[in-house]
């Protein structure tokens, strides 16, 4: 499969959405791993990859997102996923992917829940007096 990967970046206030199109192989894997370090360098912490685009995702390109999850983790970041394939998405359930990243069904759901203020911790009291 020689199908070429299109990645294209949309910037959104704290979260930033990485879309992809085509077959995430070994060079497809390292085009999203470019666009989400260069994110990450820019400040982003959640990344979001929509890949409704993408039917086929290959070992090395696991490899590459476990790598990207990875980063993310170590800079207590969140990497999420939505628009998976029913095999995209039983892969990365079986690789592991899905203890540490969170799937969505589609992407207004992972906004929504992604770019949700913070509920204050179970028993916290706002008090003003």
């Amino acid at each position: 499969m020689t199908e070429s990967l299109k990645v294209r970046v949309d910037r959104r206030d704290g979260l930033a959405l990485v879309i992809t199109e085509g077959y995430i192989n070994n060079q497809g894997g390292e085009q999203i791993a470019q666009a989400a370090n260069g994110l990450i360098e820019e400040g982003y912490r959640i990344l979001l990859l929509n890949l409704a685009g993408s039917k086929i995702v290959n070992s090395i390109g696991i490899s590459i997102l476990i790598e990207v999850l990875e980063r993310m983790l170590e800079l207590q970041g969140k990497l999420a996923f939505c628009n998976l394939t029913p095999t995209i998405k039983k892969t990365f359930h079986i690789m592991g992917l899905t203890q540490y990243a969170q799937v969505y069904p589609d992407e207004p759901a992972a906004l929504a829940e992604l770019l949700a203020p913070a509920s204050p911790p179970p028993g916290a009291t706002n008090s003003g007096s």
